[in-house]
């Protein structure tokens, strides 16, 4: 040993947890909370001094420590709070709003008040350059034009600046000489985005460049703060002129200077989000995010592999939050990442986060119990923590003697000298209860938040386990974290798991995992090349470039190269998808790499595509000092018996109070068994061993939890409704419609459907009723039920195992032809003619090996006459449970323009092909002929259908995932209670919107002008004594001859989603939301045509109108812009349409306060995310020049509206453009004596300079060099000033 100690340390949101390895090896646990003013300055340098065993005021002797390795939440919660520098963002001129508009979605889509996260840059100049995706130079930098703007930024205090330029990914010359000029100006921090994150996408890449920039200087205080506190001297004392960019290449001198450095001083290293340490001064604000979890995979997978196992599930519950991840055999990183609201593209570990930790914060609110999302954190921290927090979930393990005072650290009070306060739990607890009135004991009040706890924690599990195709049931559970331990054998329960590890250092696994940690570097690259023999070369220049940044930066912290390992990655995906694969290079062979592409393809998402071009967009390297071989656990002698308890407490656990057994950790030697019910007593933590679970310290003295006896389900889950399977069930019944959602998103085709989310998936009851709903579009909402009614409608009698249905008729439960809807029936388990697991097709593109042959005169587009049964089938098919069904919107169905939007459409056979009710599976069999000439024997047939048909395998495939996860709740629940569930959840949404109804006025009226010419007129009486409301139409315009009539379920999907957003609450969306309100609809009128009257604009444009006439009713909202904008543009080889934002009307929430629109977003019936401005002119003919922000253009009021938006594309070649819009001759009305919006307007720039204005609805021919230009809308304000 050295001679000195070393500390590993998580410096986390709750607590700071110290591992200290003294000089003869031992390991010694320290646990402070992070915040305690009172009593210290810094968590981490008291918990060093604790552990040095100094007294107040005592110098920090530096010659007794060796290494320091810390991971710090410093950055992160900077991140939170907004604390971080001030910064100034440089960036090509017409994007100064890119990073704000972003993708243009909102976050929320039933929010009443849009609240979008605060952007980190105080200010923005615009730069005078412009480089093409293929590197041609459109404008030349003109530095001087923008010099004074930044001189001026610099005189004003900003100290940080972040550029970013488009396309300077790959070509960085004007950022390079931007970042001079800055450096010389004296800017303290200069991050570069080609240098912090070298890949493509300009929001994510700007992001992060302006993270990084915010945040680097915070750490950099830091880091120096703890260095000076230990007396190391670092590099960040010098001037932080450098860029986020580690160095390319170190001098051996300096090299050296540090390794004489190390030799004399402490040796200061930081946890980066990828998992690896690097030295403080090269610890930067993007690699600092996920810097403590980071610990902790790598803490899971070391302790995991050491027990044996090499499948492991991590789940590290804390204070505030609970991270879960996966490890089969590689860290898994991801290079596109969200956190707090920022786009970060740079390697993190794969971390999940959910809200739910022991400080989650208890709520019963309208019938519901509800654990969280917000949180007590460690100031005040839980009721129990002694300074007047709220209950949480810590909480209710105490109330259940889970948790026990006399077992807990003492280190609460004014003097930190206090256990947990069990009397105010227990009075807490006592009252609301009470509050509840059902009779329920103050006890099963708190175990019913802890499963719903559970519940939440467990669906964070399956999102990177489940829906990413892997099965949990072989896999451990490492589980750690404070508050993990109790919880550990419940998680594992909810999942099927049965097996649980927890380490000695469970509770502080993410210091020991940074403990564990080597010093790690690694550099990437887009590259954007075809995975193919002729790309070879230019992908082994770039690895050897990349490797030779590697081995400097490690050799720069005393690595020397002989004991650095590096590994070659490329980031692979199918050419006009945006899913790429990690896949290792090292072999340097094309062929192998192809491979393990389409295996690892085949594996997360079940399919491969057949000769479909491999894309390379990414090349890294990653590099580690291997020198260190990390910690070895030897085996001792195992003595195999059941342990003797200290003594028995009583714990409540499975609806009753049990005696357990209280186990001291340090009496247990290895061999020894603990049966449950009982507590296992750390230093650091509670293990929690549940009824049928037994817990074995194994020989390396880890606990290892395994269950010995069958979990059955509790008794007393009936079919009444109790308010905590209720939340449980509206949890899970979402959590099977996400799941589909992932499958389709992962597994289509389309750029639509992948990338833009234009999709919802949904589960329904055996009549058809909506029970759960993934929705990212809402206008898809309450119209997939009217889909699903009408194939049990038109198919009575005639469905059975492994078909599925197609349809996307506007006068039979669709809305319009690009949404195509794929419904799937659940029957009773029996045996089917698919091979597939319930009877359906498997997942799209593998062979079904028992299809049955083609019937010799198919049926096209409809159900067809009913089949016969086969040889040795039923006459009489199982029963229905239940239906899934996915929507998605295909780029192009057909019709008289490009991607099916045709905006001079008077017919629906103008805009494309109709699927009705067409049997697109029979009985196991995908009926791929009969789809290809439904989709091409049509006057104005699809455009591509293969790329159809791929989309429509993909929703296949989602709806299988939603049976097979269906199955699973009735093997575990029981039909009868699921069945009884689906109706309380829908009765539940039904009561949310009654209440909404007691604060409408009896009667309230609304008429909406259109600029048509037509008017949509609405009406809502509330009956107060039913508790119901009538929504009527009647005076509503008829049907005239364009495209803006909406299909009946389009008009219910406005009501729905307006109710649903009145709820204000997170209620589950489902048919019970609109049992309460009747909705009359007069035939003959736009809101409901009969064939052939054309509805493509009624979709998104009526859709629209509605919305604004509902929220106008209810004095709730000024009209929103009252448009999607559909942009519309193609030619034979490209198709593509994208949806404009405007900004969110202001308005009044249901308690009568007012608040202002937000600028830039989708607002009601669309939330269609926008291609990243890289990615649309890598992969079309298209110049964006210019999308901002125009200020000052909302409705005025008390409450101001959002501003609306200017977009401008030119072309670079000859293409059809086409706009379906409206507001462009009247502006949207504002409110309550606000002020009306402004206008709208469509107009394209010719060659020869002419501006032409085009018509609300209409189409057009650009040449290249042409442009569209859309100015949108803007919403209105409230209330008078």
């Amino acid at each position: 040993m050295s001679g000195r100690w070393d500390f590993w340390i998580d410096r986390g949101g709750t607590f700071t947890d110290i591992v200290g390895r003294a000089p003869e090896g031992g390991l010694h646990p320290r646990k402070l909370l992070s915040e305690n003013p009172e009593a210290y300055r810094d968590a981490a340098i008291q918990g060093i001094r604790d552990l040095l065993g100094l007294k107040a005021g005592d110098p920090i002797p530096t010659g007794r420590i060796g290494d320091i390795k810390m991971g710090t939440t410093v950055a992160t919660n900077a991140l939170l709070e907004r604390k971080g520098d001030r910064v100034l963002l440089l960036i090509t001129r017409g994007f100064r709003d890119a990073l704000r508009i972003a993708y243009q979605a909102r976050p929320d889509i039933f929010a009443k008040e849009i609240i979008l996260p605060e952007q980190l840059y105080e200010r923005v100049v615009e730069v005078d350059e412009r480089v093409r995706a293929d590197g041609c130079v459109e404008r030349l930098l003109d530095i001087a034009s923008v010099k004074p703007a930044i001189e001026q930024a610099r005189a004003d205090g900003i100290d940080a600046v972040a550029i970013v330029l488009m396309h300077a990914w790959k070509f960085p010359e004007h950022e390079q000489a931007l970042a001079k000029v800055c450096r010389n100006l004296g800017f303290g921090q200069v991050s570069v985005s080609h240098e912090v994150s070298p890949l493509v996408k300009l929001v994510g890449r700007g992001d992060t460049t302006v993270v990084d920039a915010y945040l680097s200087p915070i750490l950099s205080r830091y880091v120096s703060h703890v260095a000076g506190e230990l007396g190391i001297e670092t590099e960040r004392a010098k001037p932080a002129s450098a860029t986020a960019r580690r160095p390319s290449s170190a001098a051996p001198a300096e090299a050296s200077e540090r390794s004489e450095r190390a030799a004399v001083s402490p040796r200061l290293m930081f946890m980066m989000s990828s998992g690896g340490l690097t030295a403080a001064d090269m610890f930067q604000g993007k690699d600092a995010l996920l810097s403590g979890p980071a610990g902790g995979v790598v803490g899971m997978v070391e302790t995991a592999r050491l027990a044996g196992f090499d499948k492991v599930i991590g789940f590290d519950m804390g204070g505030t939050s609970t991270d879960v991840a996966h490890y089969d055999g590689e860290y898994e990183r991801a290079f596109d990442t969200e956190v707090a609201g920022v786009r970060v593209r740079a390697p993190m570990m794969r971390i999940h986060t959910v809200a739910a930790g022991g400080g989650s914060i208890l709520h019963f609110e309208a019938g519901r119990f509800r654990a969280g999302p917000d949180s007590a954190g460690a100031n005040p921290g839980p009721a129990c923590y002694r300074r007047g927090g709220p209950l949480a979930v810590t909480d209710a393990n105490v109330m259940l003697g889970k948790l026990q005072p006399d077992f807990f650290p003492q280190i609460f009070g004014p003097a930190q000298d206090q256990p947990l306060d069990t009397k105010i739990v227990r009075e807490k607890f006592a009252a609301l209860a009470a509050e509840i009135g059902d009779g329920r004991t103050p006890e099963a009040v708190a175990e019913g938040f802890v499963t719903i706890a559970v519940e939440n924690m467990a669906n964070a599990i399956k999102k990177i386990s489940v829906q990413r195709g892997y099965d949990v049931t072989e896999y451990l559970l490492n589980c750690f974290g404070g508050a993990g331990g109790q919880h550990a054998c419940l998680v594992a329960d909810a999942l099927g798991m049965e097996a649980v590890l927890i380490h000695p250092f469970s509770g502080l696994l993410s210091a020991y995992g940074i403990g564990l940690a080597s010093v790690f570097a690694s550099r990437q690259q887009a590259l954007l090349l075809p995975l193919a023999e002729d790309s070879l070369t230019a992908i082994g220049e770039l690895i050897e470039s990349l490797r030779a940044a590697v081995l400097s930066e490690l050799a720069a912290q005393g690595v020397e190269e002989a004991t650095a390992s590096t590994r070659p990655v490329l980031h692979i995906r199918y050419d006009g998808t945006d899913t790429a694969l990690p896949v290792d290079f090292t072999a340097g062979s094309i062929g192998q790499a192809r491979q393990a592409f389409e295996a690892a393809h085949k594996a997360q998402f079940g399919f491969i595509y057949d000769n479909k071009p491999m894309i390379v967009e990414t090349v890294g390297v990653e590099g580690a000092d291997v020198s260190e071989k990390g910690r070895s656990e030897v085996d001792s002698e195992t003595e195999d018996r059941a342990a003797k308890p200290s003594e028995t407490r009583r714990i409540f656990t499975e609806g009753a109070w049990h005696e357990s057994g209280i186990f001291r950790r340090e009496t247990l030697k290895p061999g020894h068994r603990v049966a449950g019910p009982a507590l296992i007593i750390e230093s650091h933590q509670t293990i929690v061993v549940e009824p049928g679970w037994q817990a074995a310290i194994t020989a390396k003295d880890h606990v290892l939890l395994r269950r010995v006896e069958r979990k059955t389900r509790r008794a007393a889950l009936g079919t009444a409704a109790d308010p905590v399977m209720l939340e449980v069930f509206n949890n899970l019944f979402m959590s099977i419609a996400e799941q589909m959602g992932v499958t389709l998103q992962n597994t289509a085709y389309s750029v639509n459907i992948k990338e833009r989310l234009d999709f919802s998936c949904a589960v329904f009851d055996s009549d058809g009723a909506l029970v759960a709903n993934a929705p990212h579009m809402p206008v898809h909402l309450g119209s997939m039920d009217r889909s699903v009614e009408t194939i049990i409608r038109l198919n009575e009698g005639d469905i059975h195992p492994g078909d599925v249905f197609a349809l996307n008729a506007p006068y039979n439960g669709g809305t319009h032809l690009p949404d195509i809807t794929v419904v799937t029936p659940v029957f009773e388990l029996i045996d089917a003619p698919s091979s597939g697991p319930s009877g359906h097709l498997l997942p799209a593109g593998e062979k079904n090996e028992a299809a049955t042959p083609a019937p010799s005169s198919p049926p096209r587009g409809e159900g067809g006459s009913r089949s016969e049964p086969g040889e040795g089938e039923s006459r009489q098919p199982p029963r229905i449970l239940f239906w899934v069904a996915s929507r998605g919107h295909h780029a192009d169905v057909g019709g008289t323009a490009p991607g099916s939007m045709t905006p001079l459409a008077t017919t629906v056979d103008e805009e494309g092909v109709l699927f009705d009710n067409f049997r697109i599976v029979e009985r196991g069999r995908f009926r791929e002929r009969e789809l290809h000439e439904l989709l091409t024997d049509h006057p104005y047939p699809a455009r591509n259908p293969h790329q159809n048909i791929a989309d429509l395998k993909a929703q296949i495939a989602a709806n299988e995932k939603g049976v097979a996860e269906l199955r699973k709740m009735v093997a575990h629940f029981g039909l009868g209670v699921v069945n009884a569930y689906m109706g309380h959840v829908q009765d539940n949404a039904a009561e949310s919107v009654r209440r909404v109804l007691e604060r409408l006025p009896d009667v309230s009226e609304y008429e909406y002008p259109t600029d048509t010419g037509q008017i949509i007129k609405v009406k809502i009486t509330v009956d107060r004594k039913k508790r119901e409301a009538t929504v009527d139409f009647t005076g509503t315009s008829p049907v005239m001859k364009n495209n803006f009539n909406a299909p009946e379920p389009v008009a219910r999907a406005a009501v729905l989603y307006a109710f649903r957003v009145m709820v204000e609450d997170n209620i589950p969306m489902n048919a019970g939301c609109l049992r309460p309100v009747n909705i009359v609809i007069p035939d003959g009128c736009m809101l409901r045509p009969a064939y052939p009257a054309a509805v493509v604009a009624g979709n998104v444009e009526t859709s629209q109108h509605v919305t604004n006439a509902l929220f106008g009713a209810m004095g709730a909202l000024a009209n929103s812009q009252g448009t999607m904008n559909n942009l519309t543009y193609g030619n034979e080889t490209y198709q593509y349409y994208e949806t404009i934002c405007s900004g969110s009307p202001a308005g009044r929430m249901n308690s009568g306060r007012g608040f202002h629109g937000t600028s830039g977003v989708h607002v009601h019936m669309t939330n269609s995310r926008l291609t990243d401005p890289e990615i649309l002119e890598l992969r079309f003919p298209v110049l964006l020049e210019d999308f901002h922000i125009r200020e000052g253009s909302g409705g005025k009021g008390r409450w101001r509206a959002g501003d609306g938006t200017k977009r401008t594309v030119r072309f670079l070649e000859r293409m059809e453009c086409a706009i379906l819009s409206s507001h462009r001759n009247r502006p949207p009305q504002g409110l309550d004596g606000g002020g009306d919006g402004e206008a709208g307007s469509t107009k394209v720039r010719r060659s020869d300079g002419a501006v032409e204005t085009l018509r609300a609805c209409d189409q057009t021919v650009l040449e290249a060099g042409e442009a569209v230009i859309v100015t949108t809308p803007t919403a209105g304000g409230f209330g008078s000033e």
